[in-house]
């Protein structure tokens, strides 16, 4: 009982702390009005040269959307939308390299100009401001986020709305459409599960009942 122990508690702190994010394959758990997903993120040692983001590899897991009539419950994620490099607005200088963005012929606000935004990246000690419009910051995605195919041409977008000091608890969006139509979009309130300081309370709860078996064990 001891050893399994120390080995959870081990595991639920090294979670929570950021060289932990080094590893190659990552778990970002999400759930909001409606939405919720478990999403495995792979990424090497490349980044974007201008933002410093992770580049993702590969992704797998499932999605739920029960908005909207669209009763996807669980459906399981086939790939990461490719990267097209698209030319950001000229007046936006802090967007990623890997910037991207899917057509979306009707449903979306007007202010979005047709296009779901992307750059497939992940930032494991918070997303610097990328866009010079818009200057929250933090989170593991930035307000492009990242961008998944769940079959029959449609494309799920999640994306960070970071905080105006780039500390948490941290706000996410998420929008569902194929290139017709925009078929949902949750514009925030999509929290992180669990948040990552949970995970470290939760460990350090573990150690502290490893250290106190131990001390009655020698009394």
């Amino acid at each position: 009982m001891m050893n399994k122990l120390a080995i959870a508690a081990t595991l639920l702190v090294s979670a929570s702390l950021p060289w932990q994010a080094r590893a190659s394959v990552v778990n970002f758990n999400f759930v909001g009005p409606g939405v919720s997903g478990s999403l495995d993120l792979t990424y090497g040692t490349s980044t974007d040269t201008k933002s410093g983001g992770f580049e993702l590899t590969g992704i797998t897991g499932t999605f739920t959307d029960t908005n909207n009539g669209l009763n996807l419950v669980n459906v399981p994620i086939s790939a990461l939308v490719p990267i097209t490099h698209d030319m950001p607005e000229a007046t936006n200088l802090l967007a990623p390299n890997d910037f991207s963005r899917f057509a979306v012929a009707t449903g979306l606000d007007p202010v979005s100009n047709g296009f779901l935004t992307y750059d497939n990246l992940y930032y494991p000690n918070g997303a610097p401001p990328t866009a010079s419009d818009y200057t929250l910051s933090g989170g593991l995605l930035d307000i492009y986020g990242v961008m998944f195919d769940i079959g029959g041409g449609r494309v799920v977008d999640v994306w960070g709305n970071g905080t105006p000091t780039g500390v948490g608890p941290f706000d996410y969006g998420v929008a569902v459409a194929n290139h017709d139509l925009a078929l949902d979009y949750v514009g925030g309130a999509v929290s992180q599960t669990p948040e990552p300081a949970t995970l470290g309370l939760i460990g350090g709860g573990l150690l502290g009942m490893l250290a106190l078996r131990r001390a009655r064990k020698k009394a």
